[in-house]
């Protein structure tokens, strides 16, 4: 399974989701004209990678921030990352949120509260 790699830009983060190691990260901005355009390739990806899923996948989001269609879209990445959870498998995410952005910290926070998959919660110096 081919793994997905994008370089961020200024309205888009980047995006590494490595099939091999199970890790799958999305950091940066995430801001786009379309956010269904930009997300639909990774959900796509992750329904291909839950029908031979790693014991173990570890999503890092290490986002510094992102837009009301964007967070619909983050939800769904978590919703089918659910559907892993479900299979068997153990999935967490590690919310990675800049020390004094209360904000992200919330988003975070209100992820976990929807979603049944562990999420931990990582204070960091600068994204």
């Amino acid at each position: 399974m081919e793994n997905i790699s994008i370089d961020g830009t200024p309205k888009t983060p980047t995006v590494n989701f490595n099939s091999e190691s199970g890790v799958l990260l999305i950091k940066g901005r995430s801001i786009p004209e379309n956010s269904i355009d930009f997300y639909k390739p990774l959900f796509q990806w992750i329904d291909t990678y839950a029908q031979s899923a790693k014991d173990k996948t570890e999503v890092h989001m290490q986002l510094e921030y992102f837009n009301t269609s964007s967070s619909k879209c983050i939800l769904d990445v978590f919703k089918k990352l659910e559907q892993i959870k479900k299979a068997g498998k153990d999935v967490s995410v590690i919310w990675h949120y800049e020390e004094d952005d209360e904000d992200m910290l919330e988003a975070g926070e209100d992820y976990d509260a929807i979603i049944d998959i562990d999420f931990d919660m990582v204070k960091v110096e600068e994204l």
